[in-house]
């Protein structure tokens, strides 16, 4: 530990108290978890945030598509400006709808039902009420979350900072202690570098079953898609990088190994856009003749600045690609699918 970790000691010491006795409480069924007859996915982490559920949920809604299944994903909405449970329609926007639902309602938002609400276990019922031929709701950020109980639990940790070298807040990033991964289905250690080695992947699995000693483990890597133009100015050589997500440096590092960076604007996670900050982000893009690219979660706050529209703007795509096993992966989840009457 360093020395600013060790003075915060006494204030994990107290959380993880307040945390392990929450959970106890769900343990020995003093507090309950709700079951619902339907298929329920969760997609989660110990940390705080950066650990790439959104790719994840991507992955999943791809591939329920393929197999003509009635999917909903429920989300907490964070950063948006409305409140209670919400259903996604096309004049929802990130402030009503929040930035990562806004996604999901933008790229597929004709084939799914995307919704919103602080308390997933009222928004399911208000899910289903909407639309009862749903055969799997994927909740997004849910692994705290336990008033719902899951049919699926997807734990996810990266591996540059796994959850066994993490510590409680406010010492590290861990919103709960490690042995909360043992409530997991599936653990999946992301952003791996694309060259992993099988040894170094067994050298993970082995630390990771101190806390787990069963469950199965994936290693993924981010792959990045071509560019799309929200901008009706021509691509241009440099790059102006604008980053607004809980971890900009693989982004960053992508964008200098791939263009011409010139400059790379890091804002935190869910940031809210400014007028003043992007009149001063195109000031600064004439200044280098320079293009903008941006994240995909980022482009559904910034395509509506009227003055990025006539310039070269372009958002990144992310998907994510296992290192192998990605087919062992979907059967363990298809696996758990029930088919469940509908009334």
């Amino acid at each position: 530990m360093a020395w600013w970790q060790l003075i915060l000691f006494p204030f994990a010491l107290i959380y993880n108290l307040i945390t392990r006795f929450r959970n106890h409480l769900y343990n020995i069924k003093q507090r309950t978890s709700i079951k619902f007859e339907t298929n329920v996915i969760g997609v989660g982490n110990l940390e705080v945030g950066g650990t790439g559920k959104s790719p994840m949920i991507d992955f999943l809604i791809q591939h329920f598509l393929s197999k003509n299944r009635e999917i909903a994903t429920l989300s907490r909405g964070y950063g948006r400006k409305t409140r209670g449970f919400r259903l996604g329609s096309s004049s929802d926007t990130a402030e009503t709808l929040g930035d990562e639902p806004m996604v999901y309602q933008k790229k597929y938002g004709d084939q799914i039902s995307v919704a919103v609400a602080e308390d997933r276990g009222t928004g399911i019922p208000y899910l289903l009420a909407e639309n009862n031929d749903i055969d799997v709701i994927l909740l997004d950020d849910a692994y705290q979350h336990r008033s719902v109980e899951p049919s699926l639990s997807i734990l996810l940790s990266t591996c540059k900072r796994p959850f066994f070298d993490d510590f409680l807040l406010p010492t590290g990033r861990l919103r709960e202690a490690r042995q909360g991964a043992r409530r997991a289905d599936i653990i999946c250690f992301t952003k791996a570098p694309v060259d992993m080695s099988d040894q170094e992947q067994q050298q993970m699995i082995a630390r990771t079953r101190s806390y787990h000693p069963d469950a199965p483990i994936f290693f993924t890597h981010i792959a990045y898609a071509p560019l799309i133009s929200f901008g009706t100015a021509k691509a241009k050589q440099k790059v102006i990088g604008i980053g607004g997500i809980a971890d900009n440096q693989v982004f960053e590092s992508y964008l200098k190994s791939n263009f011409e960076v010139v400059e790379f604007y890091e804002f935190a996670d869910h940031h809210d856009y400014k007028a003043d900050e992007i009149n001063k982000i195109v000031e600064v893009m004439a200044h280098h003749e320079a293009m903008l690219v941006t994240t995909e979660k980022d482009f559904i706050k910034l395509d509506h600045f009227k003055n990025l529209i006539t310039e070269s703007c372009f958002y990144l795509p992310i998907e994510i690609k296992f290192i192998k096993g990605q087919s062992n992966f979907l059967k363990l989840v298809d696996d758990t699918m029930k088919k469940y009457p509908k009334y």
